[in-house]
């Protein structure tokens, strides 16, 4: 993403901030999954959103009307040595020259510098909480400043969080970010395409998932927007199942939830197919209900509709289906005003999505459901989940798990499904199969 983006966000949140104030915000930690190895970095969102420096050990620094330069970045210097061990890093120079910072302090003087920056500065934007150990260094910084009263200098009285400012900015997203998204969502849509083909009866969950994996890769994505869920059979019903360690057995559904993270945006997508190629009647009855839903809600997406509108019409679609299936029985009104569908059908028909798969941004404002605005992205995403035992429901139809998953933008003249690629209808699910096998 050209660099002109992140600078645009700088200024807009600058400007929202005023004189007066400054912000800090640091990269994420490093973390170690074990011994000396650590976890594949991956970016504080709200850090990668204003600077796109993706490297470890950065603070970025934002003092709006500041006369020397307005935005700071403080980072690892040039080191042959350790690049020889970890590679290359930006440096100061990179900082500046490719990064758009006004100036560039190696990471080291970090306790040095910003104390002078603190100094008679009325307010400190910073999300406090997500970094014990980086809150406690702020802290000092500030107490530091206030130990200077008697030469004239003031500390910050304020302490704002970052986080609301960001997430209202974050919550829309930009041409660029509409961009990156659409790539996020094709790459994902092929690899659900790649899953359709590779899928036999016999393979393991985690072989799929390593069709996706390499769908991602192989597209240009170099990670999974969050752990992939390969759920075979009985699986399906689990709604966060990762393990992926199963059988896929002939005559089961497999519901697949996997998105891959292109750029630093998160792509969400489920599918669900019959691990042999052909819908029984009962699995395609059941199908076909999401999928309607999934379209009834779909439809609730436009500009002026709030947030719970596609919610509303995927549990109407929904529960008027589980009727005409014999699965629930009584008044329609009667059984959505008491949630008669809670037991197949228990979370929420979808999320924010942009930087993080469950992205940032209110859902609600003063006690109202937010209205949607073009600009915003979200998930679409009901299911039915049929868990064998549950009581009342007849033997036939245990263990059909169900969800459908879209990325939707909200546009000016409606919406746009990103992920329009991924397959979903039941003749386009079989053909493709179909024609796999006989490859």
């Amino acid at each position: 993403m050209d660099k002109r983006e992140f600078m645009r966000r700088r200024k807009r949140l600058m400007d929202m901030m005023n004189s007066g104030g400054m912000a800090i915000i640091p990269a994420a930690p490093i973390r170690h999954r074990n011994g000396d190895v650590e976890f594949p970095y991956r970016p504080d969102s709200n850090f990668f959103y204003l600077t796109g420096f993706a490297e470890p050990q950065a603070v970025a620094v934002l003092v709006p009307d500041r006369p020397q330069g307005e935005f700071l970045l403080f980072c690892r210097e040039h080191d042959p040595a350790l690049e020889v061990w970890h590679g290359r890093h930006a440096g100061l120079e990179g900082a500046c020259a490719d990064y758009g910072a006004d100036d560039a302090f190696p990471i080291s003087d970090l306790d040095d510098i910003v104390p002078g920056l603190l100094e008679n500065r009325a307010r400190v934007y910073y999300t406090m909480g997500f970094d014990p150990e980086f809150d406690q260094r702020l802290m000092g910084w500030v107490n530091q400043v206030r130990g200077r009263y008697r030469s004239g200098v003031t500390a910050p009285q304020e302490f704002i969080s970052l986080s609301h400012l960001l997430h209202e900015m974050r919550i829309f997203k930009s041409p660029p970010e509409i961009r990156v998204m659409r790539k996020a969502a094709a790459l994902a849509a092929a690899a659900h395409s790649r899953a359709m083909e590779v899928c036999r009866p016999g393979l393991k969950e985690y072989q799929i998932e390593a069709a996706l994996l390499h769908a991602f890769m192989e597209g240009g994505s170099r990670s999974p927007a969050y752990p992939c869920i390969v759920g075979g059979g009985a699986n399906g019903c689990i709604l966060h199942y990762t393990e992926n360690s199963g059988t896929l057995n002939d005559g089961d559904l497999v519901l697949i939830d996997a998105g891959a993270e292109y750029q630093g945006y998160a792509s969400d997508i489920t599918r669900t197919f019959p691990v042999n190629g052909r819908f029984t009647p009962n699995q395609r009855a059941v199908y076909e209900a999401v999928l309607a839903a999934q379209q009834a809600a779909i439809q609730k997406i436009v500009p002026g509709n709030h947030w719970n509108d596609p919610h509303e019409a995927a549990i109407r679609t929904l529960t008027k289906h589980l009727v005409d299936l014999g699965i629930l029985k009584g008044r329609l009104a009667r059984l959505i005003k008491d949630a008669a569908y809670k037991p197949f059908f228990m979370h929420r028909t979808g999320h924010w999505l942009g930087m993080d798969v469950h992205d940032v941004g209110d859902y609600k404002v003063g006690n109202e459901w937010r209205m949607l605005e073009p600009g915003m992205a979200l998930t679409v995403e009901p299911g039915l989940y049929l868990k064998a035992g549950t009581k009342g429901l007849a033997k036939r139809w245990w263990n059909i798990g169900i969800r459908i998953e879209d990325d939707v933008l909200v546009t000016p003249e409606g919406h746009e499904v990103l992920s329009v690629a991924a397959p979903k209808a039941v003749a386009e699910i079989e053909s493709i199969m179909l024609h796999a096998r006989a490859a």
